[in-house]
């Protein structure tokens, strides 16, 4: 359980998430698929340098350790009990970690194996895989910390998830290959763990596996969810919904928001499948596993009635689109893109679509986790005359 403390700062401006600045400024922004919304919109916050800043300390307010009774393997629900409880405004620090590449009957050979040291994070590992249980009924998916019981959360309110940071556990990932996996199932004939080692110094943090090649790292938690509702019960963490949970959006980093539509009492965060790197499309099944340590604020909105996740950067709006189509992903990303402009910054819809064709840039966010997912990366520069406000880290 988390360390419960009082709330030392709330913050006051976050229900009037909005000002009315100069010409041009937003009084309230909504996806196609919101009933109302908002975005808190960039002013002053410069863009975050994952590859060359070092973490500035940030006093949490709860920290929740990646022991195995703060563990979940492979799903959410309404009747997951939460490992701990926390206030709306709260800091809290939240320890994962990366099972990809160790086997769970001897945990202790990998890292063997691999020269590695048996840290915090690898010790939390071996314990977790001697205590922690699957699902009862077959659900599978990934280790994960939560979920987390955030108070004043009711259905129908947005949960707010500024990431104040996300920073390494130990000094390597993993990515792996295996035959089935990935984008290209039939051509992988042989499974291969590749260990990076990372490089971390003043002028860069990267990744290798081998002499030759080095990975820029840009920390990011590849699942971030809230519970579904009750009517769906328990859920693999696997494929991505409107709740969020395995996005893999690799904007997803210190400085960026997640916004997720609260759908059970305290909303029941749950995170965990974390990146060191990513490249988009996440092609070879899974991206630089590592363990990592989020630290986020949660916020509670009320003024915000939401019905799937979306995100925002400091420079950009982050349209989301799911299906297990990737045309039809496609196709939903283009949609919430083209009405958010539309329904938020007062353009009509020809206007907002000619300005997603020529501004906008859809990536494949991920084609490896069942449901496939697109993102429109909306750049706020190209609204000169919008006064984007925006949290400052």
């Amino acid at each position: 359980m988390a360390t419960s403390k009082p709330v030392n700062n709330q913050d006051n401006q976050r229900r009037n998430f909005f000002k009315t600045a100069a010409k041009g400024s937003i009084a309230a922004l909504s996806l196609s698929s919101l009933a109302t919304g908002a975005f808190a919109l960039d002013k002053s916050v410069n863009r975050v340098d994952e590859t060359a800043k070092k973490s500035s300390p940030v006093k949490p307010d709860h920290v929740v350790r990646s022991i195995p009774e703060n563990m979940v393997w492979g799903y959410y629900g309404f009747d997951v009990p939460p490992v701990a409880k926390v206030k709306d405004g709260d800091i809290v620090e939240i320890q994962t970690i990366n099972t990809t590449g160790i086997g769970r009957k001897d945990p202790e050979a990998f890292f063997k194996a691999n020269n590695l040291p048996l840290d915090e994070q690898a010790k939390d590992i071996i314990e977790i895989y001697k205590t922690v249980k699957p699902e009862p009924t077959g659900i599978t998916g990934h280790m994960l910390t939560g979920p987390i019981y955030i108070e004043g959360a009711e259905p129908g309110d947005t949960l707010e998830v500024r990431i104040l940071d996300v920073v390494p556990r130990s000094g390597y990932g993993v990515n792996a290959v295996w035959p089935k996996g990935g984008a290209l199932p039939d051509e992988v004939t042989t499974r291969e763990n590749f260990v990076y080692k990372y490089k971390i110094d003043r002028k860069k943090r990267t990744a290798s596996f081998k002499e030759g090649v080095e990975i820029p790292m840009n920390p990011f938690m590849g699942v971030m969810a809230v519970s579904p509702p009750p009517e769906m019960k328990r859920v693999s963490s696997i494929p991505p919904g409107f709740y969020g949970g395995n996005l893999d959006l690799k904007h997803l980093v210190k400085g960026a928001t997640l916004y997720l539509p609260v759908s059970v009492k305290g909303a029941l965060f749950t995170t965990g499948d974390c990146h060191a790197a990513q490249g988009a499309g996440e092609i070879s099944g899974v991206a630089i596993e590592a363990s990592l340590t989020l630290t986020a604020k949660f916020i509670v909105r009320k003024d915000i009635h939401i019905k799937t996740v979306y995100a925002e950067s400091p420079t950009h709006l982050i349209a989301i689109g799911l299906d297990p189509d990737l045309n039809k992903a496609m196709q939903n990303a283009a949609r919430e893109a083209v009405n958010l402009i539309k329904d938020n910054l007062k353009f009509t819809f020809n206007e907002s679509l000619s300005i997603c064709s020529t501004g906008v840039d859809f990536e494949v966010t991920q084609v490896v986790d069942k449901t496939f997912g697109v993102n429109g990366m909306i750049p706020k520069s190209i609204f000169p005359n919008k006064d984007f406000q925006y949290w400052e880290l």
